[in-house]
């Protein structure tokens, strides 16, 4: 796991840095910085926005009675993309894009289900 992390934050850098490099190359310094902060400001503005739709959501489930699960699962990958959107990079703003917009979040939430289930099922993860 300790190597997994250790490639994740050193080579998702590299390679923020050289998609980031060779835009700048093609389209400019400024035109790059500009797409960059642009992405940042309307991922924050749309991590909000459905943050505050998802809270929303789990309030009416506890209302009603029922347990928040999918909410629940909703308000952490649009925390993990609010994040990736912050990050400065056109990787991490297409990661956390796709976590953050409702449409693309139902395929990888089908994901993670399928994932956490076959370590469930591997022993990986242990139920009380």
């Amino acid at each position: 796991m300790l190597i997994k992390l250790l490639l994740l934050f050193t080579c998702v850098p590299l390679l923020e840095l050289i998609v980031l490099i060779q835009m700048g190359k093609r389209i400019g310094l400024w035109p790059t910085v500009f797409i960059v902060v642009i992405t940042g400001f309307v991922g924050v503005f749309l991590a909000r926005a459905q943050g505050f739709a998802i809270l929303f959501r789990i309030r009416e489930d506890l209302e009603g009675g029922r347990i928040p699960t999918d909410e629940l699962m909703n308000g952490l990958c649009v925390l993990v993309g609010a994040a990736m959107l912050l990050t400065p990079g056109l990787i991490t703003d297409a990661v956390g894009f796709s976590l953050i917009l409702p449409i693309t979040r139902v395929v990888i939430k089908r994901f993670i289900r399928t994932y956490i289930k076959k370590m469930i099922e591997k022993g990986n993860i242990k139920i009380l």
